[in-house]
Protein backbone atom coordinates (compact mmCIF):
# COMPACT_ATOMS: atom_id res chain seq x y z
CA UNK A 1 0.00 0.00 0.00
CA UNK A 2 1.36 3.44 -0.94
CA UNK A 3 0.95 5.46 2.25
CA UNK A 4 1.77 8.71 0.44
CA UNK A 5 -1.35 8.26 -1.66
CA UNK A 6 -3.65 8.26 1.37
CA UNK A 7 -2.23 11.40 3.00
CA UNK A 8 -4.66 14.25 2.28
CA UNK A 9 -3.32 17.03 0.07
CA UNK A 10 -4.16 19.54 2.78
CA UNK A 11 -1.82 17.72 5.15
CA UNK A 12 0.94 17.63 2.52
CA UNK A 13 0.50 21.35 1.90
CA UNK A 14 0.69 22.14 5.61
CA UNK A 15 3.85 20.03 5.91
CA UNK A 16 5.57 21.93 3.10
CA UNK A 17 5.16 25.13 5.10
CA UNK A 18 7.05 23.72 8.12
CA UNK A 19 10.73 24.15 8.90
CA UNK A 20 11.54 20.41 9.09
CA UNK A 21 10.22 19.98 5.53
CA UNK A 22 13.00 22.23 4.23
CA UNK A 23 15.86 19.99 5.36
CA UNK A 24 13.96 16.81 4.48
CA UNK A 25 13.28 17.79 0.85
CA UNK A 26 16.65 19.48 0.34
CA UNK A 27 18.21 16.30 1.73
CA UNK A 28 16.57 14.32 -1.06
CA UNK A 29 18.14 16.61 -3.64
CA UNK A 30 21.50 16.22 -1.88
CA UNK A 31 21.18 12.42 -2.09
CA UNK A 32 20.74 12.73 -5.85
CA UNK A 33 23.86 14.89 -5.99
CA UNK A 34 25.92 12.19 -4.27
CA UNK A 35 24.77 9.79 -7.00
CA UNK A 36 25.51 12.20 -9.84
CA UNK A 37 21.81 12.49 -10.65
CA UNK A 38 21.28 16.24 -10.57
CA UNK A 39 20.24 17.68 -13.92
CA UNK A 40 22.16 20.97 -13.79
CA UNK A 41 25.02 20.62 -11.31
CA UNK A 42 27.90 18.31 -10.50
CA UNK A 43 28.84 17.93 -6.85
CA UNK A 44 32.47 17.92 -5.67
CA UNK A 45 32.53 17.14 -1.93
CA UNK A 46 36.33 17.14 -1.94
CA UNK A 47 36.16 20.95 -2.23
CA UNK A 48 34.15 21.37 0.96
CA UNK A 49 37.44 21.57 2.87
CA UNK A 50 38.29 24.70 0.87
CA UNK A 51 35.04 26.28 2.01
CA UNK A 52 35.69 25.36 5.65
CA UNK A 53 39.24 26.77 5.54
CA UNK A 54 38.12 29.99 3.84
CA UNK A 55 35.29 30.48 6.32
CA UNK A 56 37.59 30.07 9.33
CA UNK A 57 40.10 32.47 7.76
CA UNK A 58 37.37 35.08 7.27
CA UNK A 59 36.02 34.62 10.79
CA UNK A 60 39.45 35.19 12.31
CA UNK A 61 40.14 38.15 10.02
CA UNK A 62 37.01 39.95 11.16
CA UNK A 63 36.76 38.82 14.79
CA UNK A 64 40.36 38.11 15.85
CA UNK A 65 42.53 35.04 16.31
CA UNK A 66 41.69 34.31 19.94
CA UNK A 67 38.33 33.85 21.68
CA UNK A 68 36.55 35.30 18.67
CA UNK A 69 33.40 33.19 18.78
CA UNK A 70 31.81 35.21 21.58
CA UNK A 71 32.20 38.35 19.46
CA UNK A 72 30.18 37.00 16.54
CA UNK A 73 26.57 38.21 16.41
CA UNK A 74 23.83 36.10 14.85
CA UNK A 75 22.74 36.54 11.25
CA UNK A 76 19.89 39.04 11.15
CA UNK A 77 18.60 42.29 9.72
CA UNK A 78 19.94 44.19 12.75
CA UNK A 79 23.47 44.09 11.21
CA UNK A 80 22.35 45.84 8.03
CA UNK A 81 20.25 48.42 9.84
CA UNK A 82 23.35 49.26 11.88
CA UNK A 83 25.74 49.49 8.91
CA UNK A 84 28.29 52.15 9.81
CA UNK A 85 26.47 53.26 12.99
CA UNK A 86 24.43 51.71 15.87
CA UNK A 87 21.11 53.10 14.61
CA UNK A 88 18.82 50.53 16.24
CA UNK A 89 20.49 50.78 19.65
CA UNK A 90 20.42 54.58 19.48
CA UNK A 91 16.72 54.44 18.63
CA UNK A 92 16.01 52.10 21.55
CA UNK A 93 17.94 54.39 23.89
CA UNK A 94 15.97 57.41 22.70
CA UNK A 95 12.73 55.58 23.47
CA UNK A 96 13.98 54.62 26.94
CA UNK A 97 15.15 58.08 27.95
CA UNK A 98 13.45 61.43 28.30
CA UNK A 99 10.50 62.54 30.42
CA UNK A 100 8.11 59.96 28.90
CA UNK A 101 10.05 56.72 28.37
CA UNK A 102 8.42 53.98 26.28
CA UNK A 103 7.82 50.66 28.05
CA UNK A 104 9.78 47.59 26.91
CA UNK A 105 6.82 45.89 25.24
CA UNK A 106 6.08 48.93 23.08
CA UNK A 107 9.76 49.21 22.23
CA UNK A 108 9.55 45.61 21.06
CA UNK A 109 6.45 46.35 18.97
CA UNK A 110 8.15 49.29 17.28
CA UNK A 111 11.31 47.31 16.59
CA UNK A 112 9.30 44.46 15.06
CA UNK A 113 7.40 47.02 12.96
CA UNK A 114 10.76 48.22 11.63
CA UNK A 115 12.34 44.82 11.10
CA UNK A 116 9.41 43.30 9.19
CA UNK A 117 9.20 46.04 6.57
CA UNK A 118 12.98 46.19 6.32
CA UNK A 119 13.24 42.46 5.63
CA UNK A 120 10.52 42.64 2.99
CA UNK A 121 12.47 45.40 1.26
CA UNK A 122 15.68 43.36 1.43
CA UNK A 123 15.53 41.29 -1.77
CA UNK A 124 18.56 41.78 -4.05
CA UNK A 125 18.74 45.35 -5.37
CA UNK A 126 21.13 44.58 -8.22
CA UNK A 127 24.75 45.51 -8.82
CA UNK A 128 24.29 49.23 -9.57
CA UNK A 129 21.93 50.75 -6.98
CA UNK A 130 23.33 52.79 -4.08
CA UNK A 131 21.84 54.79 -1.21
CA UNK A 132 23.38 57.98 0.17
CA UNK A 133 22.52 58.58 3.82
CA UNK A 134 22.20 62.32 4.24
CA UNK A 135 22.67 62.16 8.02
CA UNK A 136 26.14 60.61 7.75
CA UNK A 137 27.14 61.46 4.19
CA UNK A 138 28.00 57.79 3.68
CA UNK A 139 26.95 55.70 0.68
CA UNK A 140 25.70 52.12 1.03
CA UNK A 141 24.72 49.43 -1.46
CA UNK A 142 23.07 46.01 -1.50
CA UNK A 143 21.67 44.73 1.81
CA UNK A 144 23.28 47.47 3.89
CA UNK A 145 21.92 50.14 1.55
CA UNK A 146 18.44 48.64 1.71
CA UNK A 147 18.71 48.38 5.48
CA UNK A 148 19.80 51.99 6.01
CA UNK A 149 17.20 53.25 3.52
CA UNK A 150 14.39 51.32 5.22
CA UNK A 151 15.53 52.60 8.63
CA UNK A 152 15.28 56.21 7.45
CA UNK A 153 11.91 55.52 5.81
CA UNK A 154 10.62 54.10 9.12
CA UNK A 155 12.05 57.03 11.07
CA UNK A 156 10.21 59.43 8.74
CA UNK A 157 6.85 57.69 9.22
CA UNK A 158 6.77 56.15 5.74
CA UNK A 159 4.83 53.08 6.95
CA UNK A 160 2.65 54.76 9.63
CA UNK A 161 -0.89 56.08 9.40
CA UNK A 162 -0.57 58.05 12.64
CA UNK A 163 0.70 61.58 11.85
CA UNK A 164 2.39 62.21 15.20
CA UNK A 165 3.82 58.68 15.54
CA UNK A 166 6.35 57.87 12.80
CA UNK A 167 7.83 54.83 14.59
CA UNK A 168 5.11 52.48 13.50
CA UNK A 169 4.00 50.19 10.69
CA UNK A 170 0.29 49.52 10.18
CA UNK A 171 -2.12 48.35 7.50
CA UNK A 172 -3.51 51.80 6.80
CA UNK A 173 -0.05 53.28 6.35
CA UNK A 174 1.03 50.47 4.02
CA UNK A 175 -2.09 51.04 1.88
CA UNK A 176 -0.59 54.39 0.87
CA UNK A 177 2.70 52.93 -0.37
CA UNK A 178 3.31 53.19 -4.13
CA UNK A 179 6.19 52.30 -6.42
CA UNK A 180 6.82 56.00 -6.97
CA UNK A 181 7.07 56.70 -3.24
CA UNK A 182 9.37 53.70 -2.72
CA UNK A 183 11.57 54.81 -5.62
CA UNK A 184 11.80 58.34 -4.27
CA UNK A 185 12.58 57.20 -0.72
CA UNK A 186 15.24 54.80 -1.98
CA UNK A 187 16.77 57.35 -4.37
CA UNK A 188 16.02 55.24 -7.46
CA UNK A 189 16.64 57.03 -10.78
CA UNK A 190 17.57 56.03 -14.31
CA UNK A 191 21.21 56.52 -13.27
CA UNK A 192 20.68 54.67 -9.98
CA UNK A 193 18.38 51.77 -10.94
CA UNK A 194 17.10 49.17 -8.50
CA UNK A 195 15.98 45.66 -9.39
CA UNK A 196 12.44 44.75 -8.32
CA UNK A 197 10.96 48.07 -7.15
CA UNK A 198 7.45 47.00 -8.19
CA UNK A 199 7.90 43.61 -6.52
CA UNK A 200 8.93 45.23 -3.24
CA UNK A 201 6.02 47.65 -3.39
CA UNK A 202 3.61 44.79 -4.04
CA UNK A 203 4.99 42.94 -1.00
CA UNK A 204 4.39 45.98 1.22
CA UNK A 205 0.88 46.42 -0.15
CA UNK A 206 0.09 42.76 0.42
CA UNK A 207 1.62 42.98 3.88
CA UNK A 208 -0.97 45.64 4.71
CA UNK A 209 -3.75 43.38 3.45
CA UNK A 210 -2.42 40.42 5.48
CA UNK A 211 -2.23 42.54 8.63
CA UNK A 212 -5.89 43.48 8.25
CA UNK A 213 -6.92 39.90 7.47
CA UNK A 214 -5.36 38.45 10.65
CA UNK A 215 -6.38 40.52 13.68
CA UNK A 216 -5.78 37.45 15.84
CA UNK A 217 -2.04 37.98 15.27
CA UNK A 218 -1.72 41.65 14.35
CA UNK A 219 -4.53 43.29 16.32
CA UNK A 220 -7.40 45.45 15.17
CA UNK A 221 -5.02 48.18 13.95
CA UNK A 222 -3.13 45.73 11.73
CA UNK A 223 0.31 46.26 13.21
CA UNK A 224 3.20 43.71 12.92
CA UNK A 225 4.47 44.44 16.42
CA UNK A 226 1.21 43.22 17.92
CA UNK A 227 2.45 39.65 17.44
CA UNK A 228 4.12 40.17 20.83
CA UNK A 229 0.72 40.11 22.51
CA UNK A 230 -0.31 36.95 20.67
CA UNK A 231 2.99 35.18 21.33
CA UNK A 232 3.01 36.11 24.99
CA UNK A 233 0.12 33.66 25.38
CA UNK A 234 2.13 30.98 23.53
CA UNK A 235 5.27 31.45 25.62
CA UNK A 236 6.08 29.32 28.62
CA UNK A 237 7.17 31.99 31.03
CA UNK A 238 9.85 33.88 29.15
CA UNK A 239 10.58 30.99 26.77
CA UNK A 240 9.04 31.29 23.33
CA UNK A 241 8.74 28.16 21.18
CA UNK A 242 10.20 28.94 17.76
CA UNK A 243 7.32 26.97 16.22
CA UNK A 244 4.87 29.56 17.55
CA UNK A 245 6.75 32.46 15.94
CA UNK A 246 7.11 30.49 12.72
CA UNK A 247 3.37 29.72 12.66
CA UNK A 248 2.48 33.40 12.98
CA UNK A 249 4.81 34.36 10.12
CA UNK A 250 4.13 31.49 7.73
CA UNK A 251 0.36 31.59 8.31
CA UNK A 252 -0.23 35.28 8.94
CA UNK A 253 1.93 36.45 6.03
CA UNK A 254 1.27 33.65 3.54
CA UNK A 255 -0.83 35.83 1.24
CA UNK A 256 1.91 38.39 0.66
CA UNK A 257 3.94 36.07 -1.55
CA UNK A 258 3.05 35.65 -5.25
CA UNK A 259 0.72 32.68 -5.85
CA UNK A 260 3.22 30.38 -7.48
CA UNK A 261 1.96 27.03 -6.26
CA UNK A 262 -1.32 26.48 -4.45
CA UNK A 263 -1.99 23.05 -2.95
CA UNK A 264 -5.35 22.19 -1.38
CA UNK A 265 -6.22 25.91 -1.56
CA UNK A 266 -3.13 26.75 0.49
CA UNK A 267 -0.56 29.11 -1.10
CA UNK A 268 2.84 27.55 -0.49
CA UNK A 269 5.08 30.57 -1.00
CA UNK A 270 8.78 29.90 -1.62
CA UNK A 271 8.25 26.28 -2.72
CA UNK A 272 9.28 24.97 -6.14
CA UNK A 273 9.21 21.77 -8.21
CA UNK A 274 12.53 19.97 -8.67
CA UNK A 275 12.32 17.84 -11.83
CA UNK A 276 15.42 15.88 -10.82
CA UNK A 277 13.42 14.25 -8.03
CA UNK A 278 10.83 12.95 -10.49
CA UNK A 279 13.40 11.92 -13.10
CA UNK A 280 15.39 9.87 -10.59
CA UNK A 281 12.38 8.01 -9.18
CA UNK A 282 11.60 4.49 -10.38
CA UNK A 283 7.90 5.14 -9.84
CA UNK A 284 5.71 8.11 -10.56
CA UNK A 285 5.80 10.46 -7.60
CA UNK A 286 2.60 11.42 -5.85
CA UNK A 287 1.45 15.01 -6.17
CA UNK A 288 3.69 17.39 -4.19
CA UNK A 289 6.46 14.82 -3.67
CA UNK A 290 8.68 16.69 -6.14
CA UNK A 291 8.24 20.03 -4.37
CA UNK A 292 11.11 21.58 -2.41
CA UNK A 293 10.39 24.31 0.18
CA UNK A 294 12.88 27.04 1.10
CA UNK A 295 10.90 29.91 2.70
CA UNK A 296 14.04 32.04 2.53
CA UNK A 297 12.51 35.43 3.28
CA UNK A 298 10.34 34.02 6.06
CA UNK A 299 13.41 32.40 7.61
CA UNK A 300 15.39 35.63 7.20
CA UNK A 301 12.53 37.41 8.94
CA UNK A 302 12.50 34.78 11.69
CA UNK A 303 16.25 35.05 12.30
CA UNK A 304 15.85 38.83 12.46
CA UNK A 305 12.87 38.85 14.83
CA UNK A 306 14.49 36.31 17.14
CA UNK A 307 16.99 39.02 18.07
CA UNK A 308 14.20 41.41 18.98
CA UNK A 309 12.62 38.89 21.32
CA UNK A 310 15.98 38.00 22.83
CA UNK A 311 17.63 41.44 23.09
CA UNK A 312 14.72 43.83 23.55
CA UNK A 313 12.12 41.70 25.35
CA UNK A 314 14.67 39.38 27.03
CA UNK A 315 12.84 36.21 26.01
CA UNK A 316 14.56 32.92 25.26
CA UNK A 317 13.76 30.98 22.07
CA UNK A 318 13.35 27.19 22.12
CA UNK A 319 13.70 25.05 19.00
CA UNK A 320 16.12 27.17 16.95
CA UNK A 321 17.78 24.01 15.64
CA UNK A 322 14.94 23.68 13.11
CA UNK A 323 16.14 26.81 11.29
CA UNK A 324 18.29 26.20 8.20
CA UNK A 325 20.97 28.13 6.40
CA UNK A 326 19.49 30.62 3.96
CA UNK A 327 19.34 29.42 0.34
CA UNK A 328 20.29 32.66 -1.37
CA UNK A 329 22.98 33.79 -3.77
CA UNK A 330 25.71 34.71 -1.26
CA UNK A 331 25.73 31.36 0.50
CA UNK A 332 25.12 29.52 -2.77
CA UNK A 333 27.65 31.64 -4.61
CA UNK A 334 30.35 30.54 -2.18
CA UNK A 335 29.74 26.93 -3.21
CA UNK A 336 29.96 27.69 -6.93
CA UNK A 337 32.97 29.99 -6.67
CA UNK A 338 34.89 27.37 -4.67
CA UNK A 339 33.94 24.51 -6.99
CA UNK A 340 31.81 22.55 -4.51
CA UNK A 341 29.10 22.83 -7.16
CA UNK A 342 29.79 23.24 -10.87
CA UNK A 343 27.22 23.87 -13.56
CA UNK A 344 27.02 21.22 -16.23
CA UNK A 345 28.07 22.35 -19.72
CA UNK A 346 25.28 24.26 -21.43
CA UNK A 347 23.03 24.02 -18.38
CA UNK A 348 22.05 27.69 -18.48
CA UNK A 349 22.09 30.41 -21.11
CA UNK A 350 24.82 33.03 -20.83
CA UNK A 351 24.01 36.69 -20.46
CA UNK A 352 25.83 38.46 -23.31
CA UNK A 353 26.47 41.56 -21.22
CA UNK A 354 27.88 39.99 -18.06
CA UNK A 355 29.14 36.74 -19.56
CA UNK A 356 27.55 34.86 -16.65
CA UNK A 357 24.87 32.15 -16.62
CA UNK A 358 21.46 33.48 -15.61
CA UNK A 359 17.96 32.18 -14.87
CA UNK A 360 14.64 32.94 -13.23
CA UNK A 361 14.16 31.87 -9.58
CA UNK A 362 11.70 29.22 -10.79
CA UNK A 363 14.26 27.54 -13.07
CA UNK A 364 15.06 23.96 -12.00
CA UNK A 365 18.77 24.82 -11.92
CA UNK A 366 18.14 27.49 -9.30
CA UNK A 367 15.99 25.05 -7.31
CA UNK A 368 18.84 22.51 -7.34
CA UNK A 369 21.35 25.21 -6.38
CA UNK A 370 19.27 26.41 -3.45
CA UNK A 371 18.52 22.89 -2.18
CA UNK A 372 22.19 22.01 -2.24
CA UNK A 373 23.00 25.26 -0.47
CA UNK A 374 20.78 24.34 2.51
CA UNK A 375 22.51 20.99 3.04
CA UNK A 376 26.00 22.25 2.27
CA UNK A 377 25.64 25.00 4.86
CA UNK A 378 24.96 22.30 7.45
CA UNK A 379 27.99 20.32 6.26
CA UNK A 380 30.28 23.35 6.23
CA UNK A 381 29.06 24.37 9.69
CA UNK A 382 29.89 20.90 10.98
CA UNK A 383 33.35 21.13 9.40
CA UNK A 384 34.01 24.55 10.97
CA UNK A 385 32.97 23.36 14.43
CA UNK A 386 35.10 20.24 14.12
CA UNK A 387 38.16 22.27 13.09
CA UNK A 388 37.65 24.69 15.99
CA UNK A 389 36.66 21.98 18.48
CA UNK A 390 33.33 23.65 19.22
CA UNK A 391 29.80 22.37 19.74
CA UNK A 392 26.63 23.54 18.01
CA UNK A 393 25.67 25.46 21.15
CA UNK A 394 29.05 27.18 21.25
CA UNK A 395 28.98 28.22 17.58
CA UNK A 396 25.48 28.45 16.16
CA UNK A 397 24.43 28.21 12.55
CA UNK A 398 23.22 31.82 12.75
CA UNK A 399 26.73 32.92 13.79
CA UNK A 400 28.31 30.92 10.97
CA UNK A 401 25.96 32.48 8.42
CA UNK A 402 26.87 35.94 9.67
CA UNK A 403 30.61 35.58 10.09
CA UNK A 404 31.56 32.99 7.49
CA UNK A 405 29.39 31.73 4.64
CA UNK A 406 27.41 34.87 3.76
CA UNK A 407 30.43 37.11 4.27
CA UNK A 408 32.64 34.59 2.46
CA UNK A 409 30.27 34.47 -0.49
CA UNK A 410 30.36 38.25 -0.76
CA UNK A 411 34.16 38.49 -0.42
CA UNK A 412 34.97 35.83 -2.99
CA UNK A 413 32.43 37.36 -5.38
CA UNK A 414 34.23 40.68 -5.08
CA UNK A 415 37.54 38.98 -5.83
CA UNK A 416 36.27 37.10 -8.86
CA UNK A 417 33.94 39.80 -10.23
CA UNK A 418 35.40 43.08 -8.94
CA UNK A 419 33.29 45.30 -11.16
CA UNK A 420 29.97 44.13 -9.75
CA UNK A 421 30.67 41.86 -6.77
CA UNK A 422 27.65 39.88 -7.96
CA UNK A 423 27.04 36.13 -7.73
CA UNK A 424 28.49 33.58 -10.19
CA UNK A 425 24.98 32.81 -11.43
CA UNK A 426 22.71 35.76 -12.06
CA UNK A 427 19.12 35.46 -10.90
CA UNK A 428 16.48 37.53 -12.66
CA UNK A 429 14.86 38.60 -9.38
CA UNK A 430 11.52 40.36 -8.97
CA UNK A 431 12.26 41.25 -5.35
CA UNK A 432 10.03 38.56 -3.80
CA UNK A 433 12.42 35.60 -3.46
CA UNK A 434 15.98 36.83 -2.90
Amino acid sequence: MNLAAVVPLSQKAAYLRTLPAIRERCGKVYELATQGKLQYFDYHPENEALAVDLCIEIMKKHYGEENFVAKIPPHGRWRHLDAGAPRVQNLLQSWSSGPNPIDIKEQGRRTIDLFIVSVLLDAGAGNVWKYEEKQSGKTFSRSEGLGVASFRMFENGFFSSVPDQPYRTDAEGLAKVTSQRVSEAMQVTSENPMVGVDGRTALLSKLGEALKAHPEYFGKDGRPGNIIDFLQNEAQGSVLPLAALWHVLIDGLSTIWPSRIVLADLPLGDVWPCPALSAASDVKLEESEDLVPFHKLTQWLTYSLMEVFQNVLKWDIAGVEDMTGLPEYRNGGLLVDLGVLTLKDGALSIDPKSGLPHAQPSHPAIVEWRAMTVIELDRIATGIRKALNLTEDQLTLAQILESATWTGGREIAKQKRPQTGGPPIEIDSDGTVF
